[in-house]
């Protein structure tokens, strides 16, 4: 479930950034604005002031003066060339930007006229004048909205298909634990025939099957109580990695090929205890799988499988299950754990894709394909 709640906190923080982000935005703007008005006033009326000044001391350069510094203060970069074309005067132009530098100056004086149309004054010249820095700003506002948008219908869509997954998971998970229910009582009838014919056949190879078929009655109650589990929160235990690799190993070796082909199976383990946090029923469907798919990569021919459990230095195990087969193609490493892809005719590619699901969304751990010199080999990383 971790991997599909990714994109749902992205949505969700990308949304949040955006929108505190307009908020700030719009406030800074409007503190502009507002300072931008007062600025207006304030020139407005120093205008009024010198024309209603008649007395005959008064000097419009003063005037002049104080509108000239307001204008520097408003921010908008401005250049004012006479009529014949050459520079007079200049108002917050960029740093990297000066009339000394002809070739830079003059290509930011045609971006200005591409901004705005200059005014031409026929006493004067012409006045060229850009954008201020809100109203370079409030041009990304629309775009911003519209990646808002988005976001938020994609969030929906998302929302609704991961609905409609879950209700479909749900049916699955429902009827996988009925299913379960229904196996419970023809077992248990199964445990009884067993029974019987256990105290009334002898002879050293019918008690060799009645052992044998307990053995798989056994399963099929393992198996029963997975599906049971399905749907559910796994459990937290101490497992014996050692103990379940050398029970899974000599499983598997008493009903491995031995007519055709020669298949050997066999445990690796130091000897002592390895615990891992897990769950143990869980566990022992992911090495099955591999176990089982390590087999069957041997394609027909004589091999070994070996199924191995080892602590490791940083803390935790790692149990690995490896072939000496022909091995997995680089081509096709990066897809083996998709659903639904396999190489087998009759396979339904769904076992790697589940048991990579069971050790790291259930576990917390890791399912990789590591790097061998012959055949293949599964690791799988638990916690200690």
């Amino acid at each position: 479930m971790r991997r599909r709640r990714w994109p749902v906190v992205v949505m969700v923080l990308g949304v949040i950034g955006l929108l505190v982000w307009y908020v700030a935005y719009t406030q800074h703007v409007v503190t502009e604005l507002r300072g931008a008005a007062a600025g207006q006033g304030r020139m407005y009326a120093r205008i009024y002031e010198a024309l209603q000044d008649t007395s005959l001391n008064a000097d419009p350069t003063i005037a002049l003066l104080d509108l000239s510094r307001q204008i520097k203060e408003s921010g908008l970069p401005l250049v004012l060339t006479d009529r014949n074309g050459r520079v007079s005067a200049t108002a917050n132009l960029p740093d990297d930007v000066t009339s000394g530098d002809s070739v830079r100056f003059w290509r930011y004086l045609m971006e200005l006229d591409r901004q705005n149309p200059p005014i031409a004054e026929p006493a004067v010249g012409a006045v060229h004048y850009g954008d201020s820095a809100i109203v370079s700003g409030l041009r990304f506002i629309p775009i911003l909205q519209a990646m808002g948008i988005v976001l938020l219908v994609g969030f929906g869509v998302y929302a609704l298909v991961e609905r409609g997954r879950a209700e479909r998971e749900k049916v699955w998970a429902g009827m996988a634990r009925e299913a379960a229910h229904q196996l419970g009582t023809p077992l248990s009838a199964m445990v009884g025939w067993i029974e019987l014919l256990a105290d009334t056949v002898t002879g050293p190879s019918a008690t060799r099957a009645i052992d044998a078929m307990g053995q798989d009655l056994q399963r099929l109650e393992r198996v029963s109580h997975r599906f049971e589990r399905i749907g559910r929160p796994p459990r937290d235990e101490r497992v014996d990695a050692a103990a379940l690799v050398q029970r899974l190993a000599q499983y598997f070796a008493e009903r491995a090929p031995t007519l055709a082909r020669t298949v050997t199976l066999r445990s690796e383990h130091p000897g002592t205890p390895v615990m891992v946090r897990g769950d143990q029923v869980l566990l022992e469907w992911v090495l099955e799988v591999l176990i089982k798919n390590a087999m069957d990569a041997l394609g027909g021919r004589n091999g070994e499988v070996v199924v191995s459990a080892t602590l490791l230095p940083e803390g935790g195990a790692r149990i690995r299950v490896q072939d000496d087969g022909p091995g997995v193609p680089r081509k096709l490493r990066k897809r083996i754990f998709d659903a639904g892809f396999t190489t087998k005719d009759r396979g339904w590619g769904i076992g790697l894709s589940l048991a990579r699901r069971i050790v790291e969304e259930n576990h917390g751990g890791r399912l990789v394909l590591a790097d061998t010199d012959r055949g293949a080999a599964f690791d799988v990383i638990l916690h200690g």
